[in-house]
């Protein structure tokens, strides 16, 4: 009689595929990336898992939320790899990215607490130049002129030389622009904003977007303890007896 190979504590990539809504095929290409160990064989060449490998399928899809696809492969083949160090530098690197966003949305808060012009600081009379003002936000002059064409600033032309002049207004426009595109913002979705902020002349147009900026960090969060939980618990199952090995499998296979 033909013995099931789930009870032989075996399973098939069909079995891990069907527990998350995967392919059969996206268990394979997580196995060749090294998100799972490497699977055994049969006598026939067929791929066989164990509950290990159904482990580190789960915490691979736990890490994603929190910490990005990229970095939860990353983190999944330095774990099976042997290379602790270097999966909990990882770790480091999102939570310490995490933070940087979380004082990213706080800047912006703070610059937003007072949206009246700032004066011109730069190298033209009344207001700043476009070398000067990319130098103050660490940025360069095509990204300036990149958002002048999308309508997040709307410098003034300097008369006499032609060269675009940014006022008090363009100054804050931009500022605020940076912050919000290193909060993850794309072009389109602060346009309306800044448009808005204009008409209306202060922080209520932007209530929304930072409310939601919040939730999506706290959701971070959330997801990166989520996936922690579940990378302990591979850790500690990786401690302890290894699995039997296959008799079936070939070296190199």
């Amino acid at each position: 009689m033909r013995q099931n190979p789930q009870k032989a504590g075996r399973l098939r990539p069909v079995d891990l595929a069907r527990r998350h809504g995967l392919s059969t095929q996206a268990v394979r290409n997580y196995e060749a990336a090294g998100i799972l160990p490497a699977a055994g064989r049969t006598p026939h060449g067929y791929r066989t898992y164990t509950p290990r490998h159904a482990h580190a399928l789960a915490t691979f899809l736990a890490l994603i939320p929190g910490h990005g696809h990229g970095t939860a492969t990353s983190i999944m083949r330095a774990v099976n790899q042997d290379e602790r160090e270097e999966a909990f530098r990882l770790v480091d690197e999102s939570h310490a990215q995490l933070l940087e966003d979380r004082r990213t949305l706080h800047a912006v808060e703070r610059a937003l607490r007072d949206l009246g012009p700032v004066p011109g600081d730069g190298s033209g009379p009344g207001g700043m130049f476009v070398g000067p003002l990319a130098g103050k936000l660490g940025i360069r002059p095509a990204t300036l002129r990149k958002w002048e064409h999308a309508g997040l600033v709307t410098p003034r032309r300097d008369p006499r030389t032609g060269y675009r002049v940014y006022d008090g207004t363009d100054v804050r426009d931009a500022a605020l622009a940076h912050q919000l595109r290193r909060g993850g913002y794309r072009l389109e979705q602060i346009a309306p904003l800044i448009a808005q902020v204009r008409a209306a002349g202060g922080l209520e147009p932007l209530a929304a977007a930072l409310r939601d900026w919040h939730a999506r960090l706290a959701a971070r969060g959330r997801a990166m303890l989520a996936g922690a939980a579940e990378l302990d618990a591979y850790l500690r199952e990786r401690d302890g007896p290894a699995p039997a090995r296959d008799p079936h499998r070939t070296p190199g296979t």
